[in-house]
């Protein structure tokens, strides 16, 4: 009964931040809580973005898991949720390289694991629909006629925008490299 008052705030929908127990006194119970707490923090982020809120909650529950790779079926049971959902949620994170397939030799089952970082993956992959947008661009301009000007402008400023976005995307990867290295430098020094 005395744990039960100590997860309640958590799945109420109190932030994990909340938390004043020191992490090391949590049982594995109340640890279990807070990471489904922070899948469901991370979830409604996505979801503000517009995106789907089960893939936030797949992505949250990955990056703060206590193992190093997870079965679909745990995952499942872990956040809750169906199995055709966490399914649909990890091959849309798969194709955006925010997480990544583990395979455990003899057997069948998924596995997933986070992305070390997985906003970088994200970065570096990204391009490729950019490039699949423009496509789609240039050939919507090469169907206009003349006179649709207004069209027209708006297929060129979006496929120029997204040219301009995939070139800048070469410095902010390196960009993000180098203040990954600065910090990680900073780290070992202290």
């Amino acid at each position: 009964m005395g744990n039960d008052r100590l997860i309640e705030p958590y799945e109420r929908g109190a932030a994990v931040s909340d938390r004043d127990a020191d992490p090391a006194d949590l049982s594995g119970d109340e640890r279990e809580a807070v990471r489904r707490q922070f899948a469901e923090d991370i979830s409604l982020i996505w979801e503000m973005a517009g995106t789907s809120r089960m893939d936030g909650r797949v992505l949250g529950y990955l990056m703060i898991m206590d193992r190093e790779y997870i079965s679909s079926a745990d995952l499942a049971k872990a956040l809750r949720a169906s199995t055709g959902a966490v399914s649909m949620a990890t091959r849309r994170l798969l194709d955006t390289n925010f997480i990544r397939r583990h395979s455990v030799p003899g057997d069948r089952s998924h596995y997933f694991k986070a992305e070390d970082d997985p906003w970088g993956s994200f970065l570096a992959n990204e391009r490729r629909y950019f490039e699949r947008e423009i496509k789609t661009l240039d050939e919507g301009l090469k169907w206009l006629r003349p006179e649709e000007v207004g069209a027209r402008i708006r297929l060129k400023n979006g496929r120029d925008y997204l040219r301009w976005v995939m070139d800048y995307h070469h410095k902010m990867l390196a960009d993000w490299e180098a203040h990954k290295a600065e910090r990680d430098a900073l780290d070992e020094e202290s």
